[in-house]
């Protein structure tokens, strides 16, 4: 699990002094002339992320940071400090309404790195005092969840297998007193997990197949059941449709769908919010052996339902279709699947934009303004029914890859998925990256967690 925040000391001695542009210049009349002729000659406007450096008195710092246009304010640039401020404990001076609460997390957030094979890994020594914070064990709890993710997605696949991944939740689970079970192998036959099997087949048998299945109540009596469904395809050669070289460098983060659903359930119980939570992890590794399955094959699924394989590379949504046929049996009044699914999810949104597709119109609204008061950017994507007939199989129920004409791959993807999604209550499908492309101060190349914000807050009013 990750480590927990760095507590600050009980006298912070350093200043963060961050402010707008539009009141940067009445900010430096106020000072002394050598202050302002310091932060002037540097230029500082308050230009959004600007950060200047200077030493204060007593042989403290003080350090001027730039919020940008009011309009366009984002507490998450705080994630920008912890990295570029020097060590010691700061604290921040700013416009008594700004939400301590989200620049605490966003500076939870910058603080973040993952040094665990770095013979010497760099560690962020600045800390923000935590004074002004009203609930500093609510900011822990999201940061977790955060870093729970990137930590898992960073981790590469000899170390992180369907086993670890299994090892993992069970760590939730005992932490939260959930009930877990774990079917393994062949018995995901006996259990009826067909398509799980046939994808995780091939793989080293310490490498098996693995469907993963936690449930935990929480306060109250009548609450809603909640669904969350993570693929957690360990690594993806593609199978049989073998990726290339460069296609296939970054399919360590093919389970980023687990590690978001496992850190979201983790953030769900911590927070006892008021649901029965079901997290169902169907997790396998898409290697290439002699009973890995072929183009042409048709699978059986839990639903009953045949399929057609035209891609073996199109794995994800096969162990996904079982995840929902099971989450349909739990009755649920909302399922939520993490996927990173689609290259065409990327070229229609790019890795910070996360499309996601659901029918249910209170949902929908609830997630939209969830994802805009918390800048956890999603953005809805059709259900296009003109699309369906591209799924058809000659000799099968169904194929797992789309007719070239539809084009639109994370569409039809999420038509296959919604084949199987459960029929009672609402379903959503996030069809998420869980990467950062580009490093950014706070953000640095690697594993990223996209929409927990955003979801939690959903549920968490939807709950209540």
């Amino acid at each position: 699990m990750p480590k927990p925040l760095p507590t600050a000391s009980a006298k912070p001695v350093n200043t963060i002094f961050a402010v707008f542009e539009d009141e940067a210049e009445a900010a430096l009349a106020a000072l002394k002339p050598a202050q302002s002729g310091f932060l002037a000659a540097r230029s500082f406007t308050g230009k959004a992320g600007s950060l200047v450096v200077m030493p204060a008195e007593g042989g403290t710092m003080a350090a001027w940071f730039g919020l940008g246009a009011r309009a366009a304010y984002n507490p998450l640039a705080f994630r920008a400090l912890p990295t570029q401020l020097p060590k010691g404990t700061w604290t921040l001076k700013t416009e008594a309404g700004l939400d301590r609460h989200a620049i605490h997390v966003a500076w939870g957030l910058g603080a973040y790195s993952f040094n665990r094979y770095k013979a010497s890994g760099k560690t962020v020594e600045a800390v923000l005092d935590t004074a002004d914070v009203p609930d500093m064990a609510a900011v822990e709890r999201e940061v977790r969840a955060h870093s729970l993710v990137r930590d898992l997605v960073n981790t590469p696949a000899n170390d992180l297998g369907p086993a670890e991944i299994a090892d993992m939740a069970q760590e939730i689970a005992l932490t939260h007193g959930a009930m877990m079970n774990v079917v393994t192998g062949d018995d995901l036959l006996k259990q009826n997990y067909p398509a799980v099997h046939a994808v995780g087949r091939a793989a080293a048998p310490h490498h098996a197949p693995r469907f993963i299945e936690m449930s935990w109540q929480g306060p109250g009596v009548g609450l809603p059941t909640v669904v969350l469904i993570g693929k957690g395809v360990v690594f993806d050669t593609g199978g049989l449709n073998i990726k290339t070289g460069s296609g296939m460098g970054l399919m360590k983060k093919d389970m980023g769908g687990a590690a978001h659903a496992l850190a979201l359930g983790d953030w769900i119980m911590a927070t006892h919010l008021p649901v029965k939570l079901h997290i169902l992890i169907p997790t396998v590794e898409n290697a290439i052996a002699g009973d890995a399955m072929r183009p042409g094959d048709v699978l059986q699924s839990r639903a009953g339902l045949t399929i057609e394989v035209g891609n073996t590379d199109a794995e994800g949504r096969l162990i996904l279709a079982d995840a929902l046929t099971r989450a349909a049996e739990l009755e649920p009044n909302l399922t939520i699947d993490f996927a990173t699914l689609t290259g065409a999810a990327r070229v229609a949104l790019g890795p910070e934009v996360i499309p996601f597709y659901c029918d249910d119109e209170d949902i929908v609204r609830r997630l939209e303004v969830a994802s805009i008061a918390h800048h956890d950017p999603l953005w809805r994507m059709p259900l296009w029914t003109g699309y369906k007939d591209a799924l058809d199989s000659d000799i099968a129920d169904i194929k797992n890859d789309p007719s070239a004409w539809a084009q639109a791959g994370s569409v039809t993807a999420a038509l296959f998925l919604q084949r199987f999604a459960p029929k009672s209550g609402a379903w959503v499908h996030l069809d998420i990256y869980a990467w950062n492309p580009r490093g950014r101060a706070g953000a640095p190349v690697g594993a990223e967690a996209q929409t927990l914000r955003a979801v939690f807050r959903m549920i968490e009013e939807y709950s209540g």
